[in-house]
């Protein structure tokens, strides 16, 4: 996969002002602790996370998606109306029918001619809709395409916490599965993708490499209910797997785009937490690289952390004209798209 025309002509993001922290939440499961003889701290200990965002009960993802697309707008040359597609890329969802991007549409007050659909594919979301939006700018079909992402993780911090402290059942061993949901933050962003004729000085596209392995579709599932989700993981396996792919689709895109391991000058992997951090860098021998985590702030705010890390990036001047930055993104299903990018 190449692109020769896709830029990135703005970008913006939302967070609340809410703050979970991990000894915070670890206090409000204190019964569970104390009957489990868990010590405190070992949330933080294991994934690396200091605290996580939370929007109000109730908040609707469109809701988010509008206000970093709002940002966005606030910035980039490219008028609304202007706009010829948009997609809405979260997990989470106002509802399943219509699209939670028509009520986008409707809050931009974006053309009538535009397209609009969901896109749905866990944490791949926002870099699936790139792909998805860059071949249709490079094939001329579009000149324009916004991307939003509205996570918001308070439901399912909110039902894991109370299946937790309800469930007689839950032991050391059965816990594991719902670890991977205390991680989960929240986080808007927005994107637009614009042919390089309309925007010749911002970030290219380069293209990249998809990979897909469907036999650890099992290992992450959600129970569908879009405003209290309920997920289940097996993170070992999902980790091990994860990585297994990781390697075949870095392999893919180096041959590509004609990269090598030193060619990034940035590399960003997907927020979930320093195990999955510190595998995938030693896996694919990037250990010497550069990178930039949101992780211990954020937590894993789904399709939003690889997009809020790379704009996070950017606002440290972690980034300079003409960078490489390597996009490994990977979400349960399995699925993993990576993305080259030249600042």
């Amino acid at each position: 996969m190449k692109f020769s025309n896709v830029v990135i002509e703005s970008y913006g993001y939302a967070l609340s002002d809410d703050i979970m922290t991990s000894d915070a939440l670890e206090k409000r499961l204190a019964p569970l602790y104390e009957k489990l003889k868990l010590p405190e701290g070992r949330l933080e200990l294991m994934t690396g996370i200091k605290a996580r965002r939370t929007w109000p009960l109730g908040t609707r993802p469109s809701d988010l998606s509008t206000q970093a697309a709002n940002q966005l707008f606030l910035k980039s040359k490219i008028k609304k109306e202007e706009v010829d597609l948009l997609i809405h890329s979260s997990v989470c969802r106002d509802f399943l029918e219509p699209a939670t991007a028509s009520v986008v549409h409707a809050n931009l007050e974006l053309s009538r001619k535009a397209m609009i659909f969901d896109l749905s594919n866990a944490c791949l979301g926002v870099i699936n809709a790139i792909v998805v939006a860059g071949n249709m700018i490079e094939n001329g079909q579009i000149k324009t395409a916004l991307i939003v992402s509205g996570e918001n993780g308070g439901p399912l911090l909110e039902s894991t916490i109370e299946e937790l402290l309800s469930n007689p059942s839950i032991d050391r061993k059965n816990i594991k599965k719902y670890i991977a949901n205390l991680t989960i933050g929240s986080a808007a962003t927005a994107i637009l993708l614009t042919h390089k004729s309309l925007s010749t000085e911002s970030p290219k596209i380069l293209g990249g490499a998809v990979e897909t392995d469907s036999s650890a579709n099992h290992l992450c599932r959600g129970d569908g209910n879009t405003h209290s989700l309920v997920m289940e993981t097996d993170s070992e396996e999902l980790l091990k797997y994860g990585v297994a792919l990781a390697k075949t689709t870095w392999a893919a895109l180096k041959e590509n785009l004609s990269w090598t391991n030193e060619t990034p000058d940035l590399v960003l992997t997907h927020q979930v937490g320093t195990a999955h951090e510190k595998l995938s860098f030693d896996s694919l021998e990037l250990t010497h690289k550069k990178t930039f985590k949101t992780y211990p702030f954020l937590g894993n705010t789904g399709s939003s952390a690889l997009p809020i890390t790379l704009m996070m990036a950017a606002e440290d001047n972690v980034l300079k004209k003409g960078d490489k930055v390597a996009l490994l993104g990977i979400g349960s299903g399995l699925s993993s798209i990576m993305l080259g990018v030249e600042w």
